[in-house]
């Protein structure tokens, strides 16, 4: 018998792992990208209108990560029938992903149809803003079960390592968005002026858009899947038990996370205009950087899920005990790149002297921030969780979150009155603590579940 190696030493295993993190990686950083354009074109056309459609990003986030964690679990569970070639399933499970995720965004779409003011109003007491929010939403709403319906689909195609067509889709939706964007918030090439309900209208499309080539792909140019062959939306009550128990603690863990993101940012708000800008200044870069992490922990999940399925226990190890090591050195890197462009940075913005010298602590913060997400997130929500152990990761998180980093965050920055950096290493300070549970959690190897079911 092949002794087992600390380290995997299958070419492919690296091959595979990299391609998949780079192109999940440049389309994460196109679709922050679509966001950027929004925000930059309407923050030139006007303030207002860039308030608002940034208080009805506050909605689309929390569709975000609904549709996050529907995807994920999706991952989970399909890319470990991947791993035995068995693609049947992973069209049954695509189906009961898809229904979960038109019914949330359905119920969302109701809400802010039924209750748009009052639920602006949630984020801003300014009546301009709302009302510009509100111009804003009445056509951006119904891009949220679109945006859910596509990104669904996407998600199946990751289980079986299918990811170009992702960012290609991303590439295209970036173009269309910022096109009509130009056209018809500026009133350019003949088009009217329509301000917020023109980037309203370029996002809508760019949605259309995105789920028609998704939806194409899958049904002529997808060989590996073929959903609409093997009638994806059959129903299959074994595999919706199965998939129940897997996306509810990660929808749990996500939502609840997403919650107290806001309340992060409102902590800050409330000390100082300077604490407001060098915060939105240091995590724009922060943000860039954090799409590499998110790519490993996509690109993670898919390995361990399709070794696990293969039956392979040995070598679910030795992956793990790989993975470890490569997620813990790019943090090394990305954090000495993020420290050591802080003034290169910076030199782009005109900011005042307390709020550039506070810019330049934050930066130095959230380089070891990156060090340590960079290690927990995708050992702890890629293999772990990847591995089908959903649920310590959503306990970690919650206890992480709102047993410790909310009231450091209230009591250092309200009770203690703290400096704006010492604030700030409360509100990151899980990043680093939790390093130590996923690393005795991985180590037990307890998080290596075979979830698949076995052929009929």
């Amino acid at each position: 018998m092949e002794k087992e190696s600390f380290f995997t030493r299958d070419k492919s295993f690296y091959k595979t792992l990299f391609h998949l993190m780079v192109i999940v990686a440049l389309q994460n950083l196109v679709a922050y990208s679509v966001n950027m354009a929004d925000n930059i074109m309407l923050g030139a056309y006007d303030q207002t209108a860039l308030s608002g459609a940034a208080t009805v990003n506050q909605i689309f986030f929390m569709v975000q990560q609904v549709t996050l964690s529907i995807g994920e679990a999706l991952v989970v569970l399909g890319s470990q029938y991947w791993g035995q070639k068995r693609t049947e399933p992973i069209c049954r499970l695509t189906g009961i992903a898809l229904k979960l995720g038109v019914i949330c965004g359905v119920i969302i779409l109701i809400a802010v149809t039924v209750a748009p003011e009052q639920i602006l109003y949630i984020f801003t007491d300014d009546p301009a803003i709302v009302a510009a929010g509100m111009d804003y939403l009445d056509i951006i709403k119904y891009t949220f079960v679109l945006f859910i319906i596509t990104n669904v689909f996407m998600a199946a195609l990751r289980c079986v390592e299918t990811v170009n067509i992702s960012f290609y889709i991303s590439v295209i939706s970036l173009l269309v968005d910022v096109a009509i964007n130009y056209c018809l918030i500026f009133g350019k090439f003949g088009c009217p002026e329509m301000g917020v309900r023109g980037a309203a209208i370029g996002t809508l499309v760019a949605r259309i858009v995105e789920l028609l080539i998704v939806v194409l792909y899958a049904a002529f140019k997808d060989k590996k899947l073929q959903l609409f062959k093997n009638n994806f939306l059959k129903f299959d009550r074994d595999l919706r038990r199965d998939y129940r128990k897997i996306a509810v603690p990660v929808i749990l863990s996500q939502i609840l996370w997403a919650v107290s993101v806001p309340m992060q940012t409102a902590i800050l708000g409330h000390l100082s205009s300077d604490a407001i800008a060098a915060n939105s200044v240091a995590t724009t870069f922060y943000q860039y950087l954090k799409v590499v992490v998110q790519a490993m922990c996509s690109a993670t999940a898919v390995m361990v899920g399709s070794t696990i399925g293969r039956g392979d226990m040995r070598r679910i190890k030795s992956d793990a005990r790989t993975l470890e090591c490569i997620d813990l050195l790019i943090g090394i890197i990305l954090g000495v790149l993020l420290f050591s462009l802080r003034n290169f940075l910076l030199s782009f913005y005109n900011l005042s002297d307390t709020a550039t010298t506070l810019s330049l602590q934050l930066i130095v913060v959230l380089s070891f921030v990156m060090v340590g997400m960079s290690y927990q997130m995708p050992v702890s929500m890629g293999i772990i969780r990847g591995g089908g152990d959903a649920r310590f990761t959503m306990i970690m998180n919650l206890v992480s979150t709102w047993a410790i980093v909310m009231p450091l965050s209230f009591m250092s920055a309200f009770w203690w009155k703290w400096p704006v950096v010492a604030v700030v290493i409360m509100i990151q300070s899980d990043q680093i603590f939790k390093c130590l549970p996923t690393f005795i959690r991985l180590r037990s190897y307890k998080w290596i579940k075979k979830l698949t079911r076995k052929e009929a």
